[in-house]
């Protein structure tokens, strides 16, 4: 099966100890419904508040994210599925898609055997 990345986007700052209830609550469900959909979870990770972000540009470090916005880089996430399709209605399940938010799906690059 091909991986992807999951990123999931929330409005700033993005704090994983400050979500509504049911967003919390549908967290909870949401491993059983990917399973569902044919795809395995991998690996993921909530980020800190955007508030704690520093980035950097050459030798110019600067405090906050790293292109400034409304919605930040909240999480991500890596799953095994089938195909994109698959991966896709993953990504329409995660809560962030109905609480603000949204997800960006990327394929992992694997490098061509030699």
């Amino acid at each position: 099966m091909a991986q992807y990345g999951i990123f999931v986007y929330q409005p700033a700052p993005a704090d994983p100890m400050n979500l509504p209830a049911e967003y919390e609550k549908a967290l909870e469900t949401y491993p059983a419904q990917v399973a569902e959909t044919g795809a395995e979870p991998v690996t993921g990770f909530a980020f800190q508040p955007s508030t704690t972000a520093t980035s950097v540009r050459g030798d110019e470090i600067s405090d906050g994210t790293f292109h400034p916005a409304k919605e930040v880089l909240a999480g991500f996430f890596v799953i095994e599925a089938p195909d994109l399709d698959v991966a896709v209605k993953v990504a329409k399940l995660n809560p962030a898609t109905r609480h603000g938010g949204g997800v960006e799906i990327r394929p992992l690059f694997t490098p061509p055997e030699e």
